[in-house]
This record gives C-alpha cells, structure tokens and sequence, in this order.
C-alpha cells in the first residue's frame, strides 16, 4: 500500500467514526427528547465512537462505504407519541448525517477561504460517507433505520408479516450489497445528494 493510499484508509477511518457517532448519539438524543432514556442509562448517549462501533459494520464502510454501527437501545414503549417517536426516533441519525454533510461543505464551497488541500480532502470524504450511510441507513430493510419508519407506517394487519422478515434483513443487505445491486438503487439520490453539495463526479 503506498503512501497515498495509508493516508486515505486513515481518513475514511476517522470519518468512520466521525459518522457512525454522530449518527448513534442522534438517534439517543431524540429518543430521550421523546420520553425514553435508555439511551443514556446504557452509556450510548455518548460522542466516544468506541461506544457505537460494531465490527463489521465498520469493515463494511471501510471497504464499500455501506456499514452500520452498534444500534442505540431505545425502549419504543417509553416513547410519548407512539408511532410519531419511532419515525423521529429513526430519521434522527440519517438527518444528522445529512446535516453534517452539508456543514463540511462550506469549506470547499465558500471562495477565498485558505484552507490546506489535505483538510479539504478529508472534509470531501467525510461528507460522501454521511451521505452513504444517511442514505443506506434509509432502506427499508431490517435492521436498517428504515425499517422502523417503514414499520411504524404500516397498517397494523401488515407489520407482523413485515417483522418476519427481520431475521433475514442482514443477509439481504449482504447479498444486494455484494453484487453491487445496493449502490445502483442508490446512485440517483446519491448523486442528487452529491449535487447539492457541489461534488461534481
């Protein structure tokens, strides 16, 4: 691996966990803003990335930019709005990514600033990897946060047959993600996503 390379592996491993706590603490934070503090009583309300971090699903957006991490417990029933919560409680890491995203922007996007090459590099590649995992964490598969909106939408006749599919959520992800499926469902509002941001590809 050459020089080049390492710095870049070492980048996108800081933009990891740059992105996988925010988008963690996200989701705690609004689950205890609606009424539930497991979140904080388990230690995840935390920004320390080694409290979110799950090892394949960091190996998985080192490696393709589609990963997860430790999901934050959170106890639906203590939830005050029912439904209402889960889909906050849910859209709250993505948002976060997407925020985030759009914050580092400015510094490639706003003219006469001096910043170093290097910093707006990894700025570059902090934000695609929010918008990854933003985006891939909205699939509506099981476990992905999606999931959860999707459920909690359904009629309720419905989510039961929906549920079943859980156990073989992880297995689907794999195989879309593996022949490449996954990034072609993705692309366009990746690259609507990419636009708004002013990376041009």
């Amino acid at each position: 691996m050459g020089f080049n390379n390492l710095v870049l592996y070492l980048w996108r491993i800081v933009a990891i966990l740059i992105a996988i706590t925010v988008h963690e603490y996200a989701h705690g934070k609004m689950a205890e803003m609606e009424g539930d503090t497991t979140p904080r009583l388990s230690g995840r309300l935390s920004l320390n990335p080694l409290a979110h971090i799950d090892p394949i699903g960091f190996l998985m957006l080192l490696l393709f930019r589609f990963g997860w991490a430790k999901p934050v417990p959170v106890n639906f029933d203590n939830l005050r709005r029912g439904e209402k919560s889960i889909v906050l409680v849910s859209l709250a890491g993505p948002f976060a990514n997407f925020t985030l995203a759009f914050l580092v922007s400015i510094f490639w996007r706003i003219e006469g600033l001096y910043i170093p090459i290097g910093f707006i590099r990894f700025c570059i590649e902090l934000a695609i990897l929010n918008v990854f995992l933003g985006i891939f964490n909205l699939i509506p598969i099981p476990p992905l946060d999606g999931s959860h909106v999707l459920e909690a939408i359904l009629p309720y006749k419905y989510r039961r047959y929906y549920q079943s599919l859980g156990i073989y959520g992880i297995f689907i992800l794999m195989i879309l993600i593996l022949t490449n499926i996954l990034y072609t469902i993705m692309s366009p509002l990746l690259s609507f996503f990419f636009y708004l941001l002013g990376l041009n590809f």
